[in-house]
């Protein structure tokens, strides 16, 4: 039921010549996300709420219950979904009292084939009335979890240390803070589970095993998406500085840079509605190791960027226009790229 049921042949510019997009799942609702468990399983996250585990074995398609009481509402649901060492986690939005205020939570559980229980272990407060900019992603790095949690629409919000909307939360797998996070060192106002201020919308988010760093995607405004490195106590400046875009009023908003913030590797103006991000590794495409993979929403294209401690160097567009609006991408392990897009297609990206 859920076999082959297109293979596009694609020509580019690379130092190979042909490539393939073959379609595995194509009855999909909304992914958001997708983590591989092992070998050949694969955890899929819909925004409205549904798990779906995938059987690249066999093809196979079916729902994991759960016990998560997801809001879907405007951009918020079920975002993503990350498996590490036996363990499920996900950030979603969760409804705060009676007022549809909500918050970026994040929970976690034992995998299990057949269900899911899920155990909240950081909630993004304070509870906001918006149905924008929960940007949430999900990475481990030396047993620490990193929480990317969206402005809500909130702009200047994101200059508060304070408060959690348009930050990077960095905690413990259990929800315990380290003791070695900015508030503890030299940002005393911090509250004591944020790593970097200044985030408007984080789409993508990985981990390099080159450089053991962990990179990210986030939306500008009318114009100025970027991809750029997290960084230990930093501010990317939301919303004092517009990354080249601009407000959708029309009007200018602040700079692209100013010293003293941080800088990202790249920038897009116009804006590309960039989204998922992953640092390649693996042997179907061995020359991109370590390059970044970035993939994108309204531009409907798959981008290689080639960087170096935080330069960029070159960006090649894989393909564009083929697939619809790519959503989120994952690496198995024999090199191959699956993407989820909009359209509720799982794809596999390939040698010819």
């Amino acid at each position: 039921m859920y076999r082959i049921i297109l293979i596009l042949t694609l020509y580019c510019s690379s130092a190979f010549a042909e490539y393939k997009l073959t379609s595995l799942v194509n009855n999909l609702t909304s992914p958001w996300s997708i983590t591989q468990v092992n070998t050949d399983i694969f955890l899929i996250n819909e925004k409205p709420g549904k798990i779906k585990l995938f059987d690249k074995s066999n093809n196979n398609l079916k729902e994991i219950k759960h016990n998560l009481k997801v809001l879907n509402h405007g951009q918020g649901g079920l975002m993503d979904i990350l498996s590490s060492n036996g363990k499920i986690y996900v950030s979603y939005t969760e409804e705060i009292g009676q007022k549809m205020e909500s918050s970026t939570s994040v929970a976690v559980a034992k995998f299990d084939k057949k269900e899911l229980n899920f155990k909240n272990i950081f909630r993004s407060l304070p509870p906001i009335r918006s149905g924008y900019h929960f940007g949430s992603r999900l990475v481990i790095k030396n047993g620490l979890l990193f929480v990317s949690s969206g402005e809500r629409g909130g702009g200047d919000i994101a200059q508060d240390p304070t408060k959690h909307p348009g930050s990077i939360i960095r905690i413990h797998i259990d929800g315990s803070i380290p003791k070695d996070n900015p508030h503890f060192k030299d940002k005393k106002k911090w509250l004591p589970e944020i790593y970097q201020i200044g985030i408007r919308n984080v789409q993508g988010m990985c981990f390099s095993e080159f450089d053991n760093e962990i990179y990210m995607t986030n939306h500008g405004a009318k114009g100025g998406d970027w991809f750029g490195k997290i960084n230990y106590g930093g501010n990317y400046g939301w919303d004092t500085l517009y990354w080249g875009g601009t407000k959708y009023s029309g009007l200018k908003g602040g700079p692209k840079w100013l010293p003293g913030y941080d800088k990202p590797i790249k920038y897009y103006v116009p804006s590309i509605a960039i989204s998922a991000c992953k640092i390649y590794s693996g042997k179907e495409f061995k020359e991109w190791n370590g390059d970044a993979l970035v993939t994108s929403l309204k531009d409907q294209s798959l981008r290689r960027i080639k960087f170096k401690k935080n330069n960029f160097q070159s960006e090649e567009i894989i393909f564009k226009d083929k697939i619809g609006r790519l959503r989120d991408i994952e690496i198995d392990n024999d090199g191959k790229i699956l993407i989820v897009t909009d359209q509720g297609i799982l794809w596999e990206l390939s040698r010819d």
